[in-house]
């Protein structure tokens, strides 16, 4: 039984004509006739007397009919519902956001959503992929904003900006020297990254080529302050490209460009399957595009809203 089948039933009813049913409901009439026949097989049931003229519902076909329009009108307040669900632009939103990521969109995004969405709620929390993931996984916030792809089936990802990486290079260090570095010319003992735990310490790994344990003393919790072990004691580090406008300018000049081939993170904004408030979704993508350069936005986004 379908719900397509319960609307031509309700349009016989109606007019109490097949071709004129058929007519209002947009399809043929063979087609009409047949899905209204299956349903009176899989009912074991006539629904309507195909001999008189007009049609006519037979004894149980009415009480099937009352039932049917009573489902038909369930179904529309549910569709309705849903409808608006998704337009709707009050309400709390939940968000959560990578370390790696928060520095750099939360304070214009925050700011994007206050000035032109006041009656938003937003509720942001900051915490490293696996416990956010933990969290969508058992229905505790709406959204997060994450490096992707992340292979989770249950979840919906919708690529927001492509970030580029760049190296940062102490003074003294043998690399300064070069204007852009090659990632597979990177060394290792003198690479400095996040704690164990950041998924960005991983991609920085990867695009050193460096999978095994290194031999740095200390490793850090946060992107600053990698940039001011580097600063102190030598070496290099790997940072996001949005990293480069919190660095004074003297720091600038210690950036280097990461060629052959050029590293790129995928940020996106991950939502459950079953999450239906799209417009909200919509807000705070245009809330976190105001905090990136327009060269960085995803180029689907560009022209499209978010649909799911």
């Amino acid at each position: 039984m379908t719900l397509q089948q319960l609307e031509y039933v309700a349009a016989v009813d109606k007019y109490r004509h097949f071709v004129k049913a058929a007519e209002a409901c947009g399809v043929t009439q063979s087609t009409l006739s047949s899905m209204i026949q299956k349903l009176e097989d899989e009912l074991d049931v006539k629904i309507f007397d195909r001999d008189s003229h007009p049609v006519k519902p037979t004894v149980v076909g009415e009480r099937v009919i009352e039932q049917a329009k009573v489902l038909l009108f369930n179904s529309s307040q549910l569709i309705e519902s849903v409808k608006t669900e998704k337009e709707q632009e009050t309400g709390e939103f939940s968000l959560a956001v990578i370390p790696t990521i928060a520095p750099y969109i939360l304070p214009k995004m925050i700011k994007y959503i206050r000035t032109y969405h006041p009656k938003l709620s937003l509720r942001v929390s900051e915490a490293r992929t696996s416990a956010i993931l933990d969290r969508m996984e058992r229905a505790e916030i709406d959204a997060a904003l994450l490096t992707t792809p992340l292979s989770k089936p249950k979840l919906l990802e919708i690529p927001v900006y492509y970030e580029k990486f760049i190296a940062y290079v102490s003074e003294g260090d043998p690399l300064s020297k070069k204007a852009e570095i090659e990632s597979s010319k990177f060394p290792y003992d003198r690479l400095w990254v996040l704690e164990e735990g950041h998924c960005l310490r991983n991609q920085v790994l990867n695009i050193c080529h460096h999978k095994s344990a290194f031999s740095a003393v200390y490793e850090a919790g946060s992107i600053d302050t990698l940039v001011r072990i580097v600063d102190e004691n030598g070496g290099y580090t790997i940072i996001p490209q949005l990293h480069y406008d919190f660095l004074s300018e003297r720091q600038k000049k210690n950036v280097r460009k990461i060629v052959n081939p050029e590293p790129v993170r995928e940020i996106s904004l991950v939502v459950r399957n079953d999450f239906v408030r799209e417009r909200l979704l919509n807000i705070v993508s245009e809330g976190i595009r105001s905090a990136v350069p327009e060269s960085m936005v995803d180029s689907a986004l560009k022209k499209f809203a978010i649909r799911i």
